[in-house]
This record gives structure tokens, sequence and C-alpha cells, in this order.
């Protein structure tokens, strides 16, 4: 009885999370997210502080400033002071007080030159309570079988640093730019060679990738053309954050695999990246991860 009562109390929060996330544009009000949880709304900033380690205003800034770090490092034609009413705030001078307290660096700064190691440590308080808070429960029926086609892709190299990924994003994003290869005409793939939990920052290796079958001229952006070879593949879709991906990552590992009389085939797991948080809510992101197999 007592594991169940927790567990209750867990899914209430759990629910509250949930609903932040897919209401981060509008007015969150202690009396509405209590009911939510159906909560005293005389307790419920306690009961938040004390059950996740932070203040429920916090918690809502931080996921709106995290969207609108990305808006800004990621998607220069939308205007600061456009972020800044979708991130809630009346004026982009509110917004900038707030953003500089917060990340460090100003919008202008961080749209120019972001820091992202900085930006890691100040958000991993909020990875963490997603990695503990908002686990998904997969079942083997959401792994499929399929026959991956030979794909020849533009691969970006990005080595060292798993922190500073966001750098090699923006130099690719512009390449692509320069070369018409928008997302919604050239999938979108990512090839993890090593798992950043098991190597050094210095050594870690993950390709960033656009289908197409152009050839890849010279380029001062580093872009070299790879293919992902064709072959059997587990595929198991993630919705939601990339805080969660080494989750459901691990699930086709530990449990999946084992169960399923499969080998692995000798490449990399590797990922397609079917829609893109800031242009969806950071809940409604989607990646499909296939495993190679024999």
């Amino acid at each position: 009885m007592i594991t169940s009562a927790v567990e209750i109390y867990h899914a209430r929060f759990r629910k509250v999370l949930e609903y932040i996330d897919a209401h981060l544009d509008e007015d969150l009000t202690v009396d509405r997210l209590s009911s939510v949880a159906a909560f005293s709304k005389y307790h419920f900033h306690r009961q938040f502080s004390d059950f996740f380690g932070i203040n429920v205003y916090k918690y809502i800034q931080l996921n709106r400033l995290k969207r609108a770090a990305y808006q800004l490092a990621f998607r220069d034609r939308s205007s600061i002071i456009d972020i800044a009413l979708a991130s809630g705030y009346e004026n982009p001078e509110s917004f900038s007080r707030a953003f500089k307290k917060s990340i460090g660096q100003t919008p202008s700064d961080f749209r120019t030159q972001p820091q992202w190691n900085p930006w890691h440590s100040i958000y991993q308080p909020l990875s963490d309570l997603r990695v503990n808070h908002m686990k998904s429960e997969i079942q083997p029926a959401q792994v499929n079988l399929i026959n991956f086609k030979n794909t020849k892709v533009a691969a970006l190299e990005h080595r060292g640093d798993p922190n500073l990924i966001e750098n090699s994003v923006r130099k690719f994003i512009e390449w692509r730019r320069q070369n018409n290869l928008h997302p919604n005409i050239s999938a979108t793939f990512n090839i993890l060679y090593d798992n950043p939990a098991e190597v050094a920052p210095d050594d870690y290796r993950l390709d960033i990738c656009a289908v197409t079958e152009r050839e890849v001229a010279d380029n001062s952006f580093g872009i070299v053309e790879k293919t992902i070879p064709a072959g059997r593949c587990a595929v198991l879709r993630h919705v939601g954050s990339d805080t969660n991906l080494g989750e459901s990552i691990t699930y086709l590992y530990s449990k999946w695999l084992p169960l399923s009389g499969e080998e692995l085939r000798d490449f990399p797991p590797y990922l397609q990246r079917v829609s893109f948080f800031p242009d969806v809510p950071e809940h409604e992101a989607i990646v499909d991860i296939f495993l190679p197999l024999k």
C-alpha cells in the first residue's frame, strides 16, 4: 500500500510536468497547476519544491528560457522581440534581463556566440529532473523491424565535447541553408559512434547528416560525403526531449535485444530526426532510433 501511494503521488506530479510542457505558452498559475494534480493550492507550491528541489515558477521559467535559447541559436529568422513575447515577457528589455540573469549572456550575445558549457551546467538540474521523473514506459511492440535502403548523406563530423555539439549544429544549419537542403526535403540523421557517458569528452564522435544524392563540393564547413548502408534494423520511435533519448537507446540494447534473438550488424546506431524542438514543443519532438541488425 505504501509503494502504491507513493507511485500515485509521483504520477500526480508527473501529470503536472506533462501539463507544463503542453501549455508552456499559457498562463500557468498555481491555481491552475494545483488543480491538474488535484492538490490544494495552499500547499502545492511547497509540495512541488520539496518533491523536485526547484520552485515551480523557476521550473517554468527555465523551460521557457531553454526554448528561447534554442530559437536564438538555431532559428535566426525569429526576432528577439517575437521570442521575448512567446516566452511570456511583455517587452524585449524584461526578457533580456531575465535571460542574462539565468544564462549569463544577453539574448543578442547568445545569438551571436552562445557559450554552451555554462549553458549546459545551468540546465543540468532540469535535465536530471526529466530523467528521474519523466521516464517513459516502452513496450516490445513499439519496436519494428525494417529493411533500410542504402542512403547517401552529407555529413558534418563532430569530434570532441558533447556539450559543444550545438556549435556543430549551427555550422551544419548554415551549410544546409546555403545549399538549399531544408529538412523538409532532406531527411536529417545522426550517426552515434560513442556513448557520451562512456568516453572522455575529447574522444566523443557523432555525425550530423542530411540525405542528398548530390555530390558534396569542397567547402569550408568540413561537410563530407558518407553512406548509411542498407540492411535490417530495429526501429524505436522516441517522442519527447533529447534528455530522455538515452533511456530509449538503453531499452533497445538492454531489454529488447536480449529477448529478440537478433544479432547486431557492424555499423553504429543512428537516429532520424523527424520533428525538431524548438519548431515543435519539446514533448512533441520525434526521433526514430535505428539499431542495425544482421
